[in-house]
């Protein structure tokens, strides 16, 4: 006789935790919940229903004790209200991202009160398309672009920004240019601001993430970090807003080069952790000018 589902996921967890799994316990379950077609409540409820092991679920769960991304493994990853496609060679989102999803939703709601109707939001290498598609779904009276280059990546934003309103301009984003009546409110970015010598400890991230969503370009970190703040002073209107996030290493240089390029209302902001997160700031003039 197989195993009931409870006792799979039971040793799912013995698995996960031996190998090294953060999330043990919700990896095992989520596991479960995709080789099911349900979601977790409901795969919860089955497992006290003492439903069977689902077939494959053992094979899930060894690629993942692999560490293999659960996002890789289920094909989605969760961000604010979305479900987005994910797999390899796009950059896996992460909740701490979700903040600057609100500080542009923020900053665009700034705009609207100072008579903009329709706020220009702009992301610059959307990767999967997270920040770009929460901040249009979120606000409707938006009107947003995202950016990105990489092939392996454009293939998941295309499928996540397919049937949307969101623009894709398929580019290096310190290559975009508009001209002056078509300029942005509001500008954010997640770049690559890793240092090249700091190497991520998971092998999820080290492994599977694409080193050009990862790394910064050189020993600081800051290079692609600059190159946004530099695309950002050309698009941005005057009294535009600026949001990024970066290291905790970085929050005093990200500070100073925002005030070397005129920012100005340069604010740190902290995540749910509290770990320094993201930095806005704004350029001189009035919202609305």
């Amino acid at each position: 006789m197989g195993s009931t589902l409870a006792q799979a996921i039971a040793w799912a967890r013995a698995e996960l935790t031996a190998a090294g799994v953060a999330s043990p316990d919700n990896d095992a379950a989520l596991l479960a919940a995709h080789a099911l077609g349900l979601s977790r409540g409901e795969t919860e409820a089955r497992a006290i229903l003492g439903s069977p092991e689902p077939e494959g679920y053992r094979e899930l769960v060894h690629r993942r004790a692999a560490r293999e991304p659960l996002q890789h493994i289920t094909g989605t990853a969760p961000f604010r209200q979305l479900e987005l496609a994910v797999g390899p060679g796009v950059f896996v989102p992460r909740p701490e991202t979700e903040l600057l999803v609100q500080l542009a939703l923020d900053h665009a709601r700034a705009w609207r009160e100072a008579g903009e109707v329709h706020p220009a939001v702009i992301d610059l290498g959307t990767g999967s398309g997270a920040i770009a598609l929460a901040v249009a779904s979120e606000d409707p009276a938006c009107r947003v672009t995202a950016v990105e280059r990489e092939p392996a990546a454009l293939a998941w934003t295309r499928r996540n920004l397919a049937g949307t309103r969101v623009r894709l301009l398929e580019c290096d984003y310190r290559d975009v240019s508009v001209p002056t009546a078509g300029r942005f409110c509001v500008v954010v970015t997640n770049p690559p601001y890793v240092p090249e010598t700091d190497v991520p400890r998971d092998p999820e991230v080290r492994e599977h993430d694409p080193a050009t969503a990862l790394y910064g370009g050189d020993a600081t970190g800051m290079r692609h970090p600059l190159a946004a703040m530099d695309t950002a002073v050309r698009v941005l209107r005057p009294g535009g807003s600026f949001i990024m996030e970066h290291a905790e290493s970085q929050v005093e240089a990200v500070a100073h080069a925002l005030r070397e390029r005129s920012f100005r209302n340069v604010e740190l902001h902290r995540d749910l952790t509290d770990r320094p997160r993201a930095t806005s700031a704004v350029l001189p003039g009035d919202p609305g000018s």
